[in-house]
């Protein structure tokens, strides 16, 4: 039996349908479309500054403006694609950057010759806004649809909320509360359900050392009912905005627009994406040179998934690939032999030293603790410090059962070795039965 919520739900639409002036597509539209293929494929390499061309085009155009401006834009930004086309190639975002170039030429009659001085964002004096309102205030005219919990069915039983981290080098906290370490170098999808998508990019970093950190991540809130247009919010190294990628901070123009918004904690380290209207809430910060992620979802969002999708890669749901998995217990124990035969690091932490320096931030020696001690050990990176301090400050605020903060390593073992007792029991009693039934087919020859 579907709830209301769930037979209300308008599907998201795949894209968008707004056109510009006689029906052709706007410039804003194009790095709309722009902006969906690289969060679709945001394993571009880290040389590969499409992303930044983009979004120069965009602050550019993103004005009505005289149509010679628009093809001094237009060129502008054909020439920063050019000069990206050696670390590019190859890259979908890039061809489609070309193609639409091209398209928008021929649109606006613009000629491929003539002025290319760096577009300048114009800056008019925006009309005032009205100030975001607080949590308890929100916009009296927001449908109840947006407003998570006063949309479930009366007499219901409060949602159950999950949280997931991912961190460090990296470390991932699952919904189901599972902690791993893990390698997943490249593009991998956290995240994937009926209302948004979460990706990260891990790049190595120390070379030839299985540990990779997140350097960038990339969020698509789909649009939903009366509530929000689609947005994206993307993040990468020393960029950690507090607007989404078109500008905006909230969910744009429909009436439950205030029940998603981006709130800059700290400039240019931590930032937090409310989604009332599903409540969720997402925390991104950068310490150091790397992202981290942290998020709070109703298990009913967690698992709203898409009919006929696969959930298998989604980390935050299924935990990292076995073989993508790091026994962090194994690399700990040689670095404890390396220093009682007194091996000094290349890193310049030794194993008791890395311990201490992890315990002035960490005093509990639970896995966060031992993920610091890791971090240290495996990158050298004092940083890391803070990003395991931080995950588990954000674990204290997101999750919703206080008693479950911390995880202990004897928890994970004990877990595991029950759900192999549990197989074996299964097995055991499989096997009797069919013994039992042999037994019965001869008693009757």
């Amino acid at each position: 039996m579907q709830s209301p919520r769930e037979r209300s739900e308008v599907r998201p639409r795949a894209g968008w349908m707004v056109m510009g002036k006689r029906g052709r597509p706007s410039a804003l539209d194009v790095c709309r479309v722009l902006a969906v293929f690289l969060s679709l494929f945001p394993a571009v390499s880290l040389q590969c500054k499409i992303l930044k061309c983009n979004s120069e085009f965009w602050a550019s155009t993103s004005n009505s403006g005289p149509e010679e401006e628009f093809c001094t834009a237009l060129r502008a930004y054909n020439s920063c694609v050019r000069r990206t086309a050696r670390t590019c190639r190859g890259d979908l975002a890039y061809h489609s950057a070309q193609h639409g170039i091209e398209d928008l030429m021929s649109q606006h009659n613009c000629s491929k010759e003539g002025p290319t001085s760096q577009p300048r964002a114009r800056t008019p004096v925006p009309p005032p806004s009205p100030p975001l309102l607080p949590d308890s205030q929100e916009r009296s005219d927001g449908p109840e649809v947006c407003h998570y919990e006063r949309s479930l069915p009366r007499n219901t039983a409060p949602p159950n909320y999950t949280h997931c981290g991912f961190f460090g080098d990296p470390h991932l906290r699952t919904f189901g509360d599972d902690f791993q370490t893990c390698k997943v170098e490249g593009a991998w999808p956290l995240i994937h359900n009926k209302y948004l998508s979460v990706q990260v990019t891990n790049t190595p970093v120390v070379p030839g050392s299985p540990a990779t950190a997140t350097s960038k991540l990339t969020i698509i809130f789909k649009n939903f009912q009366e509530c929000v247009d689609q947005k994206m919010y993307h993040a990468e190294t020393d960029e950690l905005p507090a607007a989404f990628a078109d500008g905006s901070k909230n969910g744009g123009d429909r009436h439950g627009a205030n029940t998603l918004r981006v709130v800059e904690k700290v400039p240019g380290q931590h930032v937090e994406i409310q989604a009332r209207y599903i409540g969720t809430t997402i925390v991104v910060r950068q310490v150091g040179r790397y992202l981290t992620f942290a998020v709070r979802m109703p298990e009913e969002v967690v698992n709203s998934v898409e009919e006929g999708d696969v959930q298998d890669l989604y980390l935050c749901l299924h935990g990292c690939p076995v073989n993508q998995r790091i026994d962090f217990r194994n690399f700990r124990a040689r670095a404890a032999e390396a220093q009682s035969t007194s091996r000094t690091r290349a890193q310049g932490f030794t194993y008791q030293s890395a311990k201490d320096k992890c315990k002035d931030r960490l005093p509990v020696e639970d896995l966060y603790f031992q993920s610091c001690v890791f971090d240290l050990l495996s990158s050298g990176d004092i940083n890391f410090t803070m990003a395991a301090y931080y995950a588990f400050e954000d674990v204290k605020m997101l999750h919703s059962n206080s008693k479950r903060h911390h995880i202990f390593e004897n928890v994970i073992r004990n877990s595991a070795a029950q759900k192999g007792k549990d197989l074996l029991s299964l097995f055991l009693l499989n096997l009797l039965a069919v013994v039992l039934w042999i037994e019965c087919c001869t008693a009757h020859l």
